[in-house]
């Protein structure tokens, strides 16, 4: 779900983590008491921020010490194969606002096509493909996601290809005008752009924390965190049958000194929510969360079939 770039609060604390670096390094810099003092004190108060001397220190602290967070490959537990799914979207109220299906193509252990697609009830479109191998783990190739219409802030067309490291990004800004950026990132073995929903089925609830990066191709592309957070199993019902699904909460995590700031300024995404069948056959149940960063929470879950 996290596939959308997160522009809505990386781009408002991008210029106040840019100032307030500065404003740190040079205070760090002169061991003179007044100088730090001054150098603090004009720089907070052209942020119009002098309240928050205690986090913008204790943010420069956390921008001097090594990210903690660290990132792993998923084992592939379940070999994918050939997969034709329907799924719709609801509000937490229940009201459909979008349909949707997936399909998959495996070939050994290259999925060579990941087709997830939903059409919105007012011409909207979501639409990501992706290519991944599974040999021993999961190891994404290429991720291509397609944003357009109402229901997003903004369209976007965004690509990852992981041989390369190259991440092309196309959208419309506020004033409508189009922006094309392409970038060559160093992307580690675990970014999940397009997986996350497959590697759900093969995460071991034993497990109380696992993680995976995922590209965020804002205007300036960045590498992001997820922690996969199992929540214990929780049961549900399909007609006369009962089972249970394993609850794993998703957190976007932020190293740095842009995350410290998108904390305090309360521009932390939204946590998602998903639900997935353990046992032999695992399978995706339900999951609650926004398709991009400040959208509203909604619920993907399988669809029924009409009536013939």
């Amino acid at each position: 779900m996290y596939c959308k770039f997160m522009d809505q609060f990386i781009e408002d604390i991008d210029a106040c983590t840019e100032a307030v670096g500065q404003a740190c390094r040079g205070a760090l810099m002169d061991y003179g008491t007044h100088y730090a003092r001054h150098g603090l004190r004009t720089e907070l108060q052209r942020l119009g921020a002098r309240s928050t001397l205690i986090a913008i220190l204790l943010a420069c602290a956390a921008m001097l010490q090594p990210n903690a967070l660290f990132a792993e490959t998923i084992p592939v537990r379940h070999t994918e194969g050939l997969i034709h799914g329907f799924l719709v979207v609801r509000t937490l109220e229940g009201k459909a606002v979008a349909d949707g299906q997936m399909t998959q193509d495996a070939r050994g252990d290259r999925v060579t096509t990941h087709h997830l697609i939903f059409r919105f009830k007012d011409g909207s479109t979501y639409e990501d493909t992706t290519i991944f191998s599974q040999r021993g783990t999961f190891r994404l190739l290429s991720d291509h996601l397609i944003l357009r219409g109402r229901s997003f802030k903004q369209p976007v067309d965004t690509s990852i290809d992981t041989s390369t490291g190259e991440v092309k990004l196309r959208y419309t800004d506020a004033k409508g005008k189009e922006k094309v950026i392409a970038q060559r990132m160093e992307l580690p073995p675990d970014v999940a752009n397009g997986l996350l929903l497959t590697l759900m089925k093969d995460i071991k609830p034993s497990v109380p924390r696992t993680t995976v990066s995922m590209v965020a191709t804002t205007p300036k592309p960045r590498l992001v965190k997820l922690a996969i957070l199992p929540q214990g199993e929780e049961p549900f019902t399909i007609g006369k049958f009962r089972h249970k699904a394993m609850h794993f909460v998703v957190k976007v995590e932020i190293g740095g000194v842009t995350g410290f700031l998108a904390r305090l300024m309360g521009k932390q995404p939204a946590d998602t929510h998903v639900w997935v069948l353990g046992g032999e056959a695992p399978a995706f149940v339900k999951a609650e969360g926004p398709l991009y960063v400040g959208g509203p929470i909604w619920r993907i879950q399988l669809a029924s079939a009409g009536i013939f």
